[in-house]
């Protein structure tokens, strides 16, 4: 190992000249209290930056610094030290050499970690060092649960399968005793772990499916123990307090868990399919709250547009975008900087997501005939400033939204279409006058989630020659003079070359042009005067624009555009057959 000495963090700060001794004491003080790390504490008090501690310890100890954000290593390998092990003193091991493990350590100094780390490796081992958040990423990536998912579904299985005990006697019981529900809080631990934003549980002829949505993209782990299902369902149907014995017809409910140590919030579906009952869970994670406008990721120019049009004392602002693409985000954000005390706000929502103090937020309630139009017309009798509408869902919430933004309502709501200018065509369709959209309308904005590339693995890439084709002739692009990127895959990002995702937002604000063309009911007209708007930059030449900053990537852009290469590709071979031949 490289050093037995013990170093005090502290004095030696002090005699690098990081920090004072007036520093140290309190600092000292302070961990009293707080019961952490002296390092810890130093960078949480501002006094030192995490980077400076760890690279003053690389060279007093002359063991490394390694980034895991850019580090391959094996799962594997990884998983020679349990989880508990690992997370209990902030370890990990990197690398199987030939005469000794290679661990890196969030605090190399910690000399009884050390020992007991040593006691779990059959060799000796050779520390590194290793930022503690990154080193909490990795642990989440690599120590996932499904062994321990299959383990309780095979469990619980034969329990079903062996007659040992009944369906009523496993759905009793706190959510840590009875089987079915061990299995589902791991599956929601999981789901958090891995940032899942939904969770499907998919019944089959031999097996039960449980997929993942992360990033927009479903990823599957499949179960055979079909015979757990119903017990699944059932207890599901209980937290959400749904009708156990209806199998025949969709449900909808949502319920509320501790999922560690966070609060998360369940909306739960149920629908009937040929071989059960299909669920699907959207998890929300009522410790984040609503987003802050800042941190939407929108382009400052765009931001403070936005931000100009939702501060407006009267009119109708619209989010626009396919279901997941971040339209209540916006909203909520919005509502964040506008909730003031001076300002009545009323929403109404299907259903509330995020819980806004001082905000009069109604829950939309179908089945007893409180719906949209009805708590809209409520609402206007509240003396509101401020009115939030979740969905534009039919002609006649439509019509009141107008008629709200006219009597001096700032009305917020969202639109299930593709892009801003199709927006004004849908409104008109759906029956509303062109002239008294003209009069209201302030702005439209929409937007989308793209991947965003994995920084761990990132590389050049050079376009083929089907994307620069494309590129070429739908977006005028030479792609000479752009330098892209693609992730290889790694295991920060699941080997998808992807990680995490960011908004694409198109803003059209209203203008004297376009007002006209509305009162003309001219819908080409208000199409081609948004070609000529100030500040409009279609979806997917923003898209693109991110591309050629190596932010995301061309498959993504293509995928925004509704574009399918194989499709593309098989429309060019039926145009080549179709040509005459000469």
């Amino acid at each position: 190992m490289a050093f037995r000495k013990k170093i005090r963090l502290g004095d030696l700060l002090v005699d690098k000249g990081l920090i004072t001794s007036d520093q140290l004491q309190l600092a000292l003080q302070e961990q009293k209290k707080l019961g952490r790390k002296l390092g810890s504490t130093l960078v949480e008090l501002g006094m030192i930056d995490e980077d400076s501690i760890l690279k003053l310890l690389s060279n007093q100890l002359s063991i490394p610094l390694i980034d895991l954000t850019n580090y391959t290593y094996n799962e594997e390998v990884i998983r020679t030290l349990s989880e508990s092990i690992a997370r209990r003193y902030r370890a990990i091991v990197l690398e199987d050499r030939a005469n000794d493990y290679l661990v890196g350590m969030a605090d190399p100094t910690d000399l009884y970690a050390v020992d007991e780390i040593q006691e779990k490796l059959s060799k000796p081992l050779t520390q590194a060092i290793v930022r503690e958040n990154d080193l909490l990423v990795t642990f989440d990536k690599v120590y996932r649960r499904t062994e321990e998912i299959n383990a309780l579904a095979e469990e619980l299985g034969q329990e079903l399968s062996d007659g040992s005990a009944e369906l009523s006697s496993l759905l009793q019981g706190e959510m840590t005793d009875a089987p079915v529900a061990k299995l589902l809080q791991s599956i929601f631990e999981d789901a958090v772990q891995m940032g899942a934003s939904d969770v499907h549980i998919e019944p089959d002829k031999t097996e039960i499916r449980i997929r993942q949505r992360v990033d927009g993209i479903l990823h599957e782990q499949v179960m055979k123990e079909i015979q757990i299902a119903p017990a699944v369902v059932v207890r599901l149907k209980l937290m959400a307090d749904l009708n156990i014995s209806e199998k025949r017809l969709p449900q909808d409910g949502r319920f509320n868990m501790v999922v560690s140590g966070r609060e998360i919030d369940v909306r739960l579906s149920t629908m009937p399919v040929q071989h059960g009952e299909s669920v699907v869970m959207r998890i929300l994670d009522q410790t984040r709250g609503a987003l802050d406008i800042e941190h939407l990721g929108m382009p400052p120019a765009l931001l403070k547009r936005f931000r100009k049009n939702f501060h407006l004392p009267n009119g109708m602002i619209l989010v626009t975008g396919p279901t997941g693409s971040g339209k209540t985000t916006s909203l909520y954000a919005a509502l964040q900087e506008l909730n003031k005390a001076e300002s009545k706000i009323i929403t109404v929502e299907d259903p509330v997501e995020y819980q806004l103090s001082r905000v009069n937020q109604v829950q939309v309630n179908s089945k007893i005939g409180l719906n949209f139009a009805q708590v809209l017309r409520a609402a206007l009798r509240q003396d509101p400033d401020i009115i939030m509408v979740g969905e534009m869902r039919d002609a006649e919430t439509v019509e009141i939204g107008v008629s709200a933004a006219m009597t001096g309502h700032l009305v917020l709501s969202t639109l299930h279409t593709n892009d801003t200018v199709s927006t004004a065509t849908r409104l008109i369709g759906m029956g509303v006058e062109g002239y008294l959209l003209a009069t209201t309308l302030r702005s439209i904005i929409a937007q989308r989630l793209i991947r965003r590339t994995c920084t761990s693995c990132a590389q050049d890439y050079t376009p083929d020659a089907f994307e620069s084709g494309w590129l070429r002739d739908q977006l005028a692009v030479d792609i000479n003079r752009h330098r892209y990127k693609k992730g290889k895959g790694c295991l920060h990002c699941g080997f998808s070359g992807y990680h995490g995702r960011m908004g694409v937002y198109e803003l059209l604000d209203m203008n004297t042009e376009l007002a006209e063309a509305l009162r003309r009911d001219d819908t080409q007209g208000f199409v081609e005067a948004a070609g000529r708007a100030q500040g409009y930059e279609p979806l997917v030449n923003v898209a693109h624009e991110y591309a050629s900053q190596g932010l995301t990537t061309i498959e993504e852009v293509l995928k925004l555009a509704g574009q399918s290469r194989d499709e593309l590709l098989e429309e060019e071979s039926e145009e080549l057959e179709l040509e005459p031949e000469v």
